[in-house]
């Protein structure tokens, strides 16, 4: 018996995606190789999206290039470790840190940044949760907690009311954003027991992670919309991928649908150095670009910040296009969004 029944559980095996037509079994031997490095899952929802979706395949069904390994790859290529002062608690910049509430996902992206670690140890121990907690209230400085993970929306509405109860009780904690996939992949997680687990005197911030508009199928949408009627701001965060976005009309089509959502486009990141990720990584060039012919193409309030992640735990900086160039005496170089340069001086 495999473990795949496509309407009621998700694939977790080669197998699986072999009898339910995403690989061939020519190539069984040799994605199990893959499989022992990475974990695999495909929701029933993702699953439904893909048969219709190479945008979508891509980005959950293993392939052979993941075994290439790259001189640049790196197996932890944001620093989490380098900014961790207790176990699953990473605090990079001083007013907010991340809390890794899990390890566990409901799938398991091809080129995550956290893929050498996802999947192997499910949610935070007690203990460890406690620790992190309690380094979180004494120090003032936080004012927002991020909860990520794995994906934080996995865990229980019961589990997930107890860590937003006991953040609350924190005076100078002001925001919870959460990221994850889990409205989009796995839509019918959106229970009114979880919406209820959210409600405290903080702001839960929602950060839906979605690459391809093929993603938003009409149960990720009406997800979507129970968050946003239950007043729950939404963001998005989306990855620059080769061979799955790295086209203006395909990010275009993407941003348009989230806003129509009420999901505010947040940030496009460039692929992160994960090990075996190469091959979805752009040139950041190649990205500038792409975000230039977007600007003329759409409002601000569709376009995301693109950004870099540095490796080594050093954060995030903005890597969009250049439309100043500095000319001396205070005069600047300007080009607009169809490649006219202007000229325009600084008060003296």
């Amino acid at each position: 018996m495999t473990d795949l029944s496509p309407k009621t559980r998700a694939a977790t095996s080669v197998a699986g995606l072999v009898e339910a037509g995403f690989v061939p079994e020519a190539d069984i031997a040799l994605l199990e190789r893959v499989a022992q490095d990475f974990r695999l899952r495909l929701t029933p929802e993702m699953q439904t999206a893909a048969r219709s979706s190479d945008g979508v395949a891509r980005q959950f069904v293993p392939s052979a290039e993941e075994l290439v390994t790259r001189p640049e790859d790196l197996r932890d290529p944001i620093g989490d470790d380098a900014h961790s002062p207790v176990r699953g608690l990473t605090h990079r910049y001083p007013d907010r840190v991340i809390l890794h509430v899990t390890k566990t996902c409901e799938v398991y992206c091809r080129f995550c940044f956290r893929r050498e670690t996802v999947g192997e140890t499910g949610h935070l121990p007690q203990d460890d949760l406690r620790a992190a907690l309690d380094y979180i209230a004494a120090t003032p400085s936080i004012w927002e907690v991020v909860l990520t993970g794995g994906d934080p929306l996995v865990l229980s509405p019961r589990r997930l009311g107890e860590i937003m109860a006991r953040l609350a009780d924190i005076p100078h904690v002001g925001i919870v954003r959460f990221h994850t996939r889990v409205p989009v992949v796995a839509p019918e997680r959106i229970t009114p027991d979880l919406l209820s687990a959210l409600k405290t005197r903080l702001v839960p911030w929602m950060v839906i992670h979605t690459n391809h508009a093929d993603e938003l199928t009409p149960a990720a949408r009406a997800a979507l919309s129970r968050l946003a009627d239950a007043g729950v701001p939404l963001l998005s965060q989306s990855v620059l991928l080769r061979g799955i976005n790295d086209k203006a009309e395909v990010l275009e089509a993407l941003f348009r649908a989230l806003i129509g959502l009420r999901v505010k486009p947040y940030y496009l990141h460039h692929c992160d150095m994960a090990r075996g990720a190469g091959h979805f990584r752009t040139t950041i060039a190649a990205g500038q670009a792409i975000m230039a012919a977007l600007r003329g193409r759409l409002s601000g309030t569709c376009l995301p910040s693109y950004v870099l992640d540095l490796p080594g735990g050093h954060g995030k900086v903005p890597i969009g296009p250049d439309y100043l160039a500095p000319q001396g005496d205070g005069a600047w170089q300007v080009t607009d969004w169809r490649g006219n340069v202007h000229l325009y001086h600084d008060p003296v």
